[in-house]
Order: structure tokens, then C-alpha cells, then sequence
């Protein structure tokens, strides 16, 4: 007897010929408790059949229960942005098959189909948490909503620590007010810190959940590789224009992608997949790896998923793109380049191979200095040990309430404070709602102009206000919680050439003038920001420079920034001990997963620190040394620690000496620029004053206030409150500006608590502060000889360097012509014979020189970034009767046609460049006509071109 004993005899039936013989350990726990009725959370890595256990009960429901009623039963909620077709498809499945109605609502859904759903609710729908938000406001909908009875959501982790969940929790109490009763909560989760909060997010305050957590019976195995390069490596490093370590690197992940099925091989930012998968097409153009990331055309995602799917690639290079449920099919094995900075991340990416419970989940983890791989190890035993990261939900965040306060003015023109305060407090996130919450949000709504509600607070009421125009205005411009980031064009001052972009992230955090960088493999010097644009020029020594993905960077926790300095005093204790470094790295193997050689050379610098006579940072000392313009704290308290000391010094120093302090950081060092006003001595006195502070929040909270930091925050939460429009431009607008025109309001409140909550980390700062006062943690200072810098403040400085893969500028062109051509012969497109309406999927690299339609051998081919599906519902029409959407689609098609049919491959591949136009293809094929080198220097200028008309 299985579970599916359980299920009514259609269903039954279907499982059969579904092929699902025996259930997953996740069915076998979840189906049950459903059927009872229960609220579950259930944590399972992907692929373990976790949408079948939520969904079949469910239906099983539906079908045994007489007569259904009219209206929409299930909701189906992911926090995909772009819904998950093999999700779709999936349930689309089952649920013809017993006749019940399934429907899609999201972003892109048609008029007619929204009409459609509005004439004839489905039973099911599929939905995200940004579109539940307009559905809900609708009048008709709403009506059709008052009959759910079970709401699923989907990737509940990637929904609990930020505003998109705190939204959808709030959202989840006013469903409820709509139906009337509460409603069976199922949540999808993968591997998580903290269950038990985040099952109390998914259901509410005051209701239970049940966790079935399958995840730890799952057997990982993890090993931690710090490759070093071979004399081949040098001579590959030679024809990949980069140093023999990249090269190491590259040849191990290559030899790794060969030797498995399918893998997938996780990066931390962006930059560095796309870095990369450039590496890995200039060495073999025909490697069979892709990329994969949110930002890609969607015929290359489409592309890349299914070539894992069906076999004909071996790997794909993503970020956390793929940490979520999308579909590429069994997977082998998962190498992490770099470390994952988190246990939790780690988990959850290699948690995506060994396909099913009780299959090894297999994980490499391939470093690139010391710190690195001290940090991979003490990850992978955590993660070993079960001792994830805890999940870290909102409180009651200011933004999102008054978001949902104008959605519930929407749906009835009065409400007293006493009703918002009985419904809303049922959300997790807003159990501790008070009444001076309430006031401190609809205040600013009665007092901005436009009004976006009227306000008594005599009566504790708050309601429409007269002109309801700018409150629905308000609503259904800002949907969703998602932050826009902006882009940066960066500009060479010298010849006013486009170089590249830095994002809003790194900007905040670093953009001032003077600040060195590295971007492209080249170090510049900002000299300033003006609009969306930074000026800058290019400097020889990098010295300090900031690799320009670090904004991106997931921060590394406290605790394991901490261990690895306890790993450190382990070293330097041993070795005082007269142990070897032999035995020493033995007996670290023991406990971290990676073998002896590995560890030896990864506490190389430690023992040659120890061998020198220095001190070494560990867990419970601070070094400070000063080397040339720096002083070096040698700090091993995580990124998020190691910021907030860096503000509270740069900061305290800064009013000392009169001027501002230049201060960065990574999770083991804090770096402060003194341009020698300032040494050792200065810093720790500072230090020990920080000791003394009887209200660090206060300090801190004053420190980042005059930060890019928080005007950052700030631009965010004014845009969420409608206070600043979505285009406003992070830099035309003043920090002392922004702080006066918000100061009192619910907006800076709330930029504090989410600057504090996000940037910084006052609890552990404090328990550093404390345990430096106690004598728990000393402050040691590092005088060097000749003033040299220590081996472990030598890895912080030239980490940079090696991380940002500086490249000689004579290399530069070649490197970026033979990365261009390598991207663009990679690129998928979908192509449309304007003649007889044949749509289909290509790679640039594998169309012939003389494109044709495969169907009628026309040569009016057009080359279109969507999907196949849709565009062959365009050429089916063959230009009648078309949507607004769809005639766009086809007169695309036929002027891109036009330039196919004269130069062929050629047109397409410079169609396929990043914004390029028609216009920019007939321009380079006026000069260059054939599939060279030249061709593709020519792609790259007018890549670069198209990227300054973006900034226009």
C-alpha cells in the first residue's frame, strides 16, 4: 500500500500512467496531512516531486466533493517572474485529464484572456505575488476569488526574507476577508534556516502549520578544490588572455563538465557567469556549455534549458537564477565557482543533483585564493552539520503596509484603525502592528499631495479620499516590491568612449570621486557622477581598487567569517606548538572536506605570517597594521560586520582629522585609506571609543546616514511609497535633499530600519564592541619590517587584482573581439519566413551562410528575440488579424528580413548584438560584409554605441 491508496480512483489512474509507481519520500509525508486538511510547509530539494504532493491532494478534493462551486478553488502562487512553463505544463496536464479549468494570470496575460477569466472563472490558477495584487483589486475577480479554498505557494524561500513575501502575507489576510474563511495553506519550499518562522510567515500569526522537512535525510557530498596552475596552464593562459591561476581553474571545470552527464556550475554575480562562459567559448567555441540568467533573449534561456534537458549541452554556468524549481532536467553534479558565502546557498545549489531522496547530492566547490577556500570549508561543514543561516523576516515594513492600505480603500471606502489592526496583525510579519504604525503611514498618505487617503484621527478612521484618480494611479504603478536598480554608463574622460556599466549597487556603496575600480579587466578612477553617467580614467596601479561585481556579493554570515578565523588560531597554535604543516593540514582534513594538500596551501599564508612573527587575525584577535596610505584591520566578523565597523570608523575618524575617510571591506579585513593622517595607533584609539558608546544603534543608524548607502534605501522606499517616480535618477537627486525632504515621515523611518536590516549588522558589531571591552577579544598591533605588508594583508590587497583578472591593455582588443564572436555564434534567436509563415528556433553558429526557410527555401527570413510559441502564432496570422503586440512582432520580422535576405548569416549574427537595430546592421554591413574578425570589432562599437543611446 502506497499514498496513492489514498487518492479516488481517477487519480489513481492518472498516477499510473503519469509512470509515478513509487512515491517520493515528500508525497509519502505531504499527501496525507492535506487530505486531512492540514496547513503544511514542506522542504524538499527540486525535483523531488514536491508540486505532485501539494497538487494531487487538492485535486483529489475537487473531484470527491460534489457539486463545485462556481469561482476559482486553488491559487497557485510562484514568485517567478517569468512563470515556469514546465510547471505550467505539468499541471495543465493533470488537470485535463479529470476536466477540471486551469488558467494563467500574469504581466503579459492577453486583454481577451483576462476578459475570458472574468466571463468564466477556472478552478485553478496560476498566478505571482505581484498579479494576485491587481486581481484582488478588481471588482468581478474578487467576486470569483471569494470561493478559494486552498492557496499554494510555490519557492516559499525566495519569499520570507524580503517585501515581495511580506506583501503576499498581507495579501493572504485580505483573500481571506474575501472569502470569508480561512483557507488550506500548502508551502514549497527549498532547504531553509529556521522552519518554524518561516512556517508561521506562510500561514499567519495565530493559525499552525505543519513541517515536513525531507530535506537533511538527503546525503550530500561536498569537496573543496584550490587548483593551482601547471606548465599547460600557462600556455592556455597565453591564448585566453589571462593569468595561469584563471587558467588552472578553467581546465579543472573543464575536465569536471567532460567527466559528469549534466552539471550545473553556479557563479555568485552575474559578471563572473558571463566572464566565465566568455573564457570557456574563446578557448572552444563548440564547448558544449551555456549560460543562463534572468537577462538573456528568451530563445537563448528557452535554448539553454532544454540542451541540458535533452543532453546536447553538458552544463550550464547560471547564478541563482537556477537555485529555483525551473526545469533543465537531471543533474549530475554542481560545481560552485568561488565560495558560496552562505551554508544556505549551498545547499540549495547542490541540492539540485542526485535528481531524487536517497540519490548523493554531488557539489565542487572551486576556489581562487586562501580566504576562499577557508570560507568554502567551513560552508561545506556547516552545511554537513545542518547549521543553516536563519531566515530573517520584515518587521512590519512601512512601504509595503501602506501599499496594502490603498488596495483595501480600493476594495471598501472606510476602515477604522481597529479593523486594519485585527486583520493585518493575522500576517506574520505584522503581529506586532500597533495603532502609532497605522497613524505614521496613513498621516503621510492624508498629508502628501496628491492625497492618497483622508485621515480622522479623532475617529481612528482612514478613508478614500475625494479624488480617487491618483490613488488607483498610485496602486497599479507599483505592483510589485522588486527595487529598480539603475545602470551607470561609464565613460573614459579621455576620449569619451562608452566602457561599461556599474550598477546602482556598487555606486551606492563606492561611487565617489577618487574611488579605483576594475571593470573590463582594466583599472580606472572615478573623477565624477553626473546623471546616469560616471567619468573616469585610466590608472596603472590598482593597488585598493574594487573588483565592480562586489555590490552584487551575497554577504558572508558572521559566524562563518568567525570560524574561519578560529581555523587561523588553530594554525598558529599548532605550529607554536612545534606541530608540521603536514600534520597540521592532516588534521583539519578531519574536519573540513577538502584533502591535505589543499589545506596545506590554503594555511600557507598563516604559517608564513606565524613564521615571520606576526600576529594572526583569528576569531578572537584584531590585527591592525599600516602599509603605505593603509591601515589593515585583520577582522574575521563577515561582510556585514566588517561594513558597519568600517562606517563607524571612517565616520568617527572623519570628524577627528576634518576630512573624509575612504573605507572598504570584505569579510576579513577592514581597509581604511588615511593618505598617512592617520596610522595604527589612531585606529585602535578609535576603536577602543567605539567601546565605550552606551547606543551603537544611534551611531550607526548617524554613520550610514551620509552614505550612498542609504540614499540608496531611501530612492528604493520613496519610490515603493510613490513619493519619487520610477525614473527618478539616483544620482540628479541629493542625499541632504532627499534626508529633508523625508525626515519625520514614515519614508526615512523606514529607509533606517532597512538599512539596518540589510546593510549593516549592529547585533554582532555590538557583541565585538563588547567582547573587545571584556578582554575577550584583543586588539593587537602589527609592527612589519621595512614596512612590508603581513602574508594575510598581502592576500587582501592583491585579491583584488587576481579576482578582477586584470588584463594588459595590449591584449585587451583581441580578448574582447574573440569574446564578442564567441557570444554572438552562442546566441539563440527564433526566425519567421515572412513568405509562408514557418517559425523556428537556431543557433547563430549553426545557420548556413545563405539563410532559408527549412519549409518553402524562401530567403524573407526576419530574426525576432521571443519565444517560437509565439512567434508562430504571428505566422500563422501571416499579418491578419493581429494584436498590438503581435503586428510589432511582424513588422520586425520583415524589415529584419530584408537585410537576411541580402547578406544572410551576417545580418543575423549582428541582429543577434545587445540593442542592435536594423539601422546599426546596415551600417556594418555597409563596411564589412563577410563573418570575420573584423565584422565582429565592428558588432562590438556599435554594442558599445547602442549602449550610450540607452543613457540618452
Amino acid at each position: 500500500m502506497t499514498v496513492w491508496s489514498l487518492l479516488c480512483k481517477p487519480i489513481q489512474k492518472l498516477t499510473k500512467e503519469r509512470g509515478f509507481t513509487t512515491p517520493t519520500e515528500p508525497q509519502e509525508k505531504a499527501i496525507p496531512l492535506i487530505l486531512k486538511g492540514e496547513n503544511i510547509l514542506l522542504i524538499s530539494p527540486t525535483a523531488t516531486g514536491k508540486t505532485e504532493a501539494a497538487v494531487l491532494p487538492i485535486l483529489n478534493k475537487l473531484l470527491t466533493m460534489g457539486k463545485r462551486p462556481p469561482g476559482i478553488k486553488l491559487i497557485y502562487i510562484t514568485p517567478l517572474r517569468a512563470l515556469n512553463r514546465d510547471l505550467l505544463d505539468r499541471l495543465m496536464w493533470w488537470c485535463r485529464k479529470i476536466d477540471l479549468r486551469l488558467a494563467v494570470r500574469h504581466g503579459d496575460t492577453s486583454t481577451e484572456e483576462r476578459s475570458r477569466q472574468a466571463r468564466s472563472p477556472p478552478d485553478a490558477l496560476i498566478t505571482t505575488p505581484e498579479t494576485m495584487q491587481a486581481i484582488l483589486a478588481g471588482m468581478v475577480m474578487r467576486r470569483h476569488l471569494a470561493s478559494v479554498r486552498w492557496v499554494i505557494v510555490d519557492e516559499v524561500h525566495e519569499l520570507a526574507d524580503n517585501k515581495r513575501g511580506s506583501q503576499l502575507s498581507l495579501t493572504l489576510e485580505r483573500l481571506r476577508s474575501v472569502t470569508g474563511e480561512d483557507f488550506q495553506v500548502i508551502g514549497l519550499s527549498a532547504t531553509i534556516g529556521s522552519p518554524d518562522r518561516v512556517a508561521k510567515f506562510l500561514v499567519g500569526s495565530d493559525r499552525s502549520a505543519n513541517i515536513i522537512d525531507v530535506s537533511v535525510a538527503r546525503e550530500m557530498n561536498f569537496k573543496v578544490i584550490y587548483p593551482q596552475p601547471t606548465p599547460a596552464d600557462y600556455d592556455l593562459a597565453t591564448s585566453l588572455y589571462t593569468r595561469p591561476e584563471v587558467a588552472a581553474r578553467l581546465r579543472l571545470m573543464k575536465k569536471l563538465l567532460k567527466g559528469t552527464g549534466s552539471a550545473l556550475l553556479f557563479t555568485n554575480t552575474r559578471a563572473i557567469s558571463e566572464i566565465l562562459t566568455s573564457r570557456f567559448k574563446v578557448w572552444d567555441v563548440d564547448f558544449p556549455v551555456s549560460i543562463h540568467h534572468g537577462s538573456l533573449a528568451k530563445p537563448s534561456r528557452i535554448s539553454a534549458e532544454e540542451g541540458l534537458k535533452g543532453g546536447e549541452l553538458k552544463g550550464l554556468i547560471c547564478t541563482s537564477s537556477l537555485e529555483l524549481g525551473i526545469d533543465v532536467g537531471r543533474i549530475d553534479f554542481v560545481i560552485q565557482y568561488m565560495s558560496p558565502r552562505q551554508v544556505t546557498r549551498l545547499v540549495q545549489r547542490v541540492g539540485r543533483s542526485g535528481h531524487r531522496i536517497g540519490k548523493v547530492a554531488r557539489g565542487v566547490v572551486i576556489t581562487m585564493d586562501s580566504d576562499d577556500t577557508l570560507e568554502a570549508m567551513v560552508i561545506c561543514r556547516r552545511a554537513y552539520g545542518g547549521e543553516l543561516e536563519e531566515v530573517e523576516v520584515p518587521e512590519k515594513p512601512y512601504d509595503v503596509l501602506m501599499n496594502q492600505l490603498v488596495a483595501l480603500l480600493i476594495q471598501r471606502r472606510r476602515w477604522y484603525f481597529y479593523q486594519l489592526l485585527e486583520m493585518l496583525r493575522k500576517s506574520y510579519p505584522y503581529r506586532d502592528l500597533n495603532e502609532g504604525d497605522i497613524k505614521a503611514v496613513v498621516s503621510y498618505m492624508h498629508n502628501r499631495f496628491p492625497r492618497l487617503a483622508w485621515t480622522s484621527y479623532e475617529d481612528s478612521v482612514v478613508m478614500k479620499p475625494r479624488d480617487t484618480r491618483p490613488m488607483y494611479r498610485y496602486f497599479f504603478s507599483r505592483l510589485s516590491m522588486i527595487p529598480d536598480e539603475k545602470s551607470f554608463l561609464v565613460i573614459n574622460d579621455a576620449d569619451d568612449t562608452p566602457v561599461g556599466i556599474l550598477h546602482e549597487a556598487f555606486v551606492a556603496e563606492y561611487g565617489e570621486t577618487g574611488t579605483k575600480f576594475i571593470l573590463r579587466g582594466a583599472p580606472w578612477q572615478i573623477l565624477n557622477v553626473l546623471e546616469d553617467r560616471i567619468h573616469v580614467k585610466p590608472v596603472k596601479d590598482h593597488t585598493g581598487a574594487i573588483p565592480s561585481w562586489v555590490g552584487e556579493q551575497i554577504p558572508v554570515p558572521f559566524e562563518v567569517a568567525r570560524e574561519v578565523g578560529k581555523v587561523r588560531r588553530f594554525v598558529e597554535e599548532s605550529l607554536a606548538k612545534g606541530k608540521g604543516l603536514d600534520e597540521v593540514a592532516g588534521e583539519l582534513a578531519k574536519q573540513y572536506p577538502a584533502d591535505k594538500k589543499t589545506i596545506r596551501l590554503t594555511i600557507s599564508e598563516t604559517a608564513n605570517q606565524v613564521k615571520k612573527g606576526y600576529p594572526v587575525p583569528t576569531d578572537n584577535r584584531i590585527t591592525v597594521e599600516t602599509w603605505e596610505d593603509f591601515v589593515i584591520l585583520g577582522a574575521n566578523f563577515g561582510s556585514l560586520v566588517n561594513r558597519t565597523l568600517s562606517r563607524l570608523i571612517g565616520s568617527t575618524l572623519g570628524e577627528e582629522i576634518g576630512r573624509v575617510i575612504a573605507v572598504q571591506q570584505d569579510p576579513y579585513r577592514v581597509i581604511i585609506q588615511t593618505l598617512g593622517q592617520a596610522g595604527s595607533d589612531e585606529i585602535i584609539n578609535v576603536i577602543k571609543k567605539l567601546t565605550t558608546e552606551k547606543d551603537i544603534n544611534k551611531m550607526v543608524a548617524k554613520a550610514v546616514e551620509r552614505t550612498g548607502l542609504f540614499k540608496r534605501r531611501m530612492i528604493h522606499v520613496a519610490r515603493r511609497f510613490g513619493a519619487l517616480s520610477r525614473g527618478a535618477n539616483f544620482s540628479s537627486i541629493s542625499l541632504s535633499k532627499l534626508v529633508s525632504s523625508f525626515e519625520g515621515t514614515a519614508i526615512f523611518d523606514e529607509t533606517i530600519r532597512d538599512v539596518m536590516r540589510k546593510d549593516v549588522d549592529v547585533k554582532h558589531t555590538i557583541q565585538v564592541l563588547n567582547e573587545i571591552k571584556n578582554g575577550e577579544l584583543e586588539i593587537v598591533k602589527v609592527e612589519t619590517k621595512r614596512k612590508e605588508v603581513t602574508p594575510i594583508g598581502l592576500l587582501g590587497m592583491e585579491r583584488v587584482g587576481r579576482r578582477a583578472d586584470i588584463i594588459p591593455p595590449k591584449r585587451m582588443k583581441h580578448l574582447l573581439i574573440e569574446s564578442t564572436k564567441a557570444r554572438i555564434l552562442n546566441e539563440t534567436r527564433t526566425f519567421l519566413c515572412t513568405k509562408c509563415g514557418h517559425a523556428w528556433t537556431s543557433c547563430i553558429k549553426d545557420l548556413p551562410k545563405v539563410v532559408k526557410c527549412p519549409e518553402c527555401k524562401s530567403m524573407k527570413v526576419g530574426v525576432l528575440t521571443e519565444t517560437e510559441d509565439v512567434v508562430s502564432v504571428v505566422g500563422e496570422k501571416g499579418g491578419k488579424g493581429l494584436t498590438v503586440k503581435e503586428r510589432k512582432l511582424w513588422d520586425q520580422a520583415k524589415r529584419t528580413a530584408e537585410i537576411v535576405e541580402g547578406y544572410g548569416k551576417a545580418a543575423a549574427a549582428i541582429l543577434a548584438g545587445k540593442r542592435l537595430t536594423t539601422e546599426d546592421a546596415e551600417s556594418i554591413l555597409w563596411e564589412e560584409d563577410k563573418l570575420g574578425d573584423h565584422l565582429f570589432e565592428l558588432i562590438m562599437e556599435a554594442e558599445r554605441k547602442a549602449m550610450r543611446r540607452r543613457f540618452r
